[in-house]
């Protein structure tokens, strides 16, 4: 076994997980990660284990994973604490985070835990369902001063269907649950592991996620709620306010429904204001009001936006929140899908070829982690550092860097301290040597 020395940052985050494992199994983490930094071709774990240089001992590495699984609360715990967070510390008064989900393709009958779910990106073929995992996902969405919004994922939750459930082992202790009650879990971790910062929590989500299992766990943990809103939305109007010595328990809804599409069809009350989004400056014509949702259990702030095709909703858990910040947050959300993409081409996300459900997480978690470390490894560093322009004069130089080149500006660091270390000291000879047969193995 021979791990590739990582770069500072990186390896004190990598030593700080590794040390809530088993002490066997350190080393075994370490070149797991290296050898998943360095895999090229389809990201199963024998490409893992053939870059770290994992030969005889490889069977452990497989249960290395399923114990990953089990421990994964507590690694992201890390990640987001020791990583994530300080690289989100520049943003001011709030601190906000993603929610969507995802599938993973597989393939084989013999999968744990998958099967049919709908498709979200069907392309030309049209293809309605996709067979393989689902995972609902927690990110981190941090701003960086040029580059915009990235999405830093921490945590992810395998939604297995009710049918599904009973082709697994009983030994498993697996329970169906849906995907609003993952998602709720999520939001009571994060509460629970960042209440003592004592800044506000915003949580962007798809509308699909917009309901009341949800909506409830936030609302007892304390976080506030961006989404967009349906147009046929329950709404009520906020409760008059309590007549002099009147008694009994205060109105929580109001007496009148509230219409959204009679209210966005009206002409008064539609304001201009400039918003940046997706990174530009935009005039927006909105309209925002406060109403009572039974969903959110009370009032929430409603906006209303005009665009060229039609009008869109969104609402917020805060009726204090200003408009630019909830719209900002609801387009930050997208870089949560964003960073799905990077999982899937950069780290291979779901292409394990693994049969086992506990060696599945694991190895998504562990894709997860490795993104969000090489991100927040690379947050202060220069562009010119993470990628050269100069052999392609047809790319924008201005555009900023990609996750994969991120991933390649980590690997030439790890190259580096590798070639520094084998030039030095003794037994140069010999160090020389094997680094040339790990290069040569890269490039072949």
């Amino acid at each position: 076994m021979s791990s590739w020395p990582l770069p500072q940052e990186l390896s004190s985050w990598v030593l700080l997980l590794a040390s809530t494992l088993d002490a066997r199994l350190h080393g075994r983490f370490a070149a797991l990660v290296g050898g998943a930094l360095f895999a090229k071709g389809r990201r199963t774990v024998t490409s893992w284990l053939r870059a770290a240089g994992i030969t005889a001992g490889f069977k452990p590495c497989y249960y290395l994973l399923s114990v990953l699984a089990r421990r994964a609360d507590e690694l992201a715990r890390l990640v987001l604490l020791r990583a994530a967070l300080p690289v989100a510390a520049a943003r001011t008064g709030r601190l906000l985070f993603g929610l969507d989900d995802t599938p993973t393709k597989r393939y084989g009958p013999c999968v744990e835990g998958a099967g049919l779910h709908h498709n979200p990106t069907p392309g030309p073929a049209g293809q309605r369902l996709v067979y393989g995992h689902v995972w609902v996902t927690l990110a981190l969405l941090a701003r960086h001063r040029r580059w915009g919004s990235i999405a830093l994922p921490l945590l992810a939750r395998l939604y297995v269907r009710r049918k599904d459930v009973a082709k697994l082992p009983r030994w498993y202790g697996w329970a169906f649950r849906t995907k609003l009650e993952l998602a709720a879990d999520l939001v009571r971790w994060l509460a629970r592991w960042l209440k003592w910062t004592g800044r506000a929590l915003w949580l962007a989500c798809d509308g699909a996620y917009a309901k009341r299992p949800l909506l409830r766990a936030a609302r007892e943990a304390g976080v506030v709620v961006v989404s967009r809103l349906r147009k046929d939305a329950a709404l009520r109007t906020p409760p008059p306010p309590r007549r002099p010595g009147q008694r009994g328990r205060p109105a929580v809804y109001g007496p009148n429904r509230v219409s959204l599409a009679k209210r966005a069809g009206q002409k008064r009350g539609w304001r201009r204001a400039e918003v940046e989004l997706y990174g530009e400056v935009t005039e927006k014509t909105y309209k925002t009001f406060m109403a009572t949702w039974r969903p959110a259990g009370g009032p929430i702030r409603v906006v209303l936006v005009r665009e060229r095709d039609g009008w869109r909703a969104f609402f917020c858990t805060d009726p204090r929140a200003g408009v630019a910040e909830i719209l900002t947050a609801a387009a930050e959300r997208s870089s949560v899908e964003q960073g799905f993409k990077d999982l899937k081409e950069v780290w291979g996300a779901g292409q394990q070829q693994l049969r086992n459900l506990f060696a599945n997480v694991g190895a998504f978690h562990l894709s997860l982690w490795l993104a969000t470390l090489v991100e927040a490894w690379a947050w202060g560093r220069r562009a010119g550092r993470l990628v050269d322009r100069s052999a392609s004069p047809w790319d924008d130089p201005a555009r900023r860097p990609s996750h994969a080149d991120r991933r390649r500006a980590a690997q030439r660091e790890c190259l580096r301290e590798e070639y520094q270390a084998a030039t030095e000291g003794r037994g140069r000879v010999r160090l020389i040597r094997r680094l040339a047969r790990r290069l040569l193995r890269m490039v072949a």
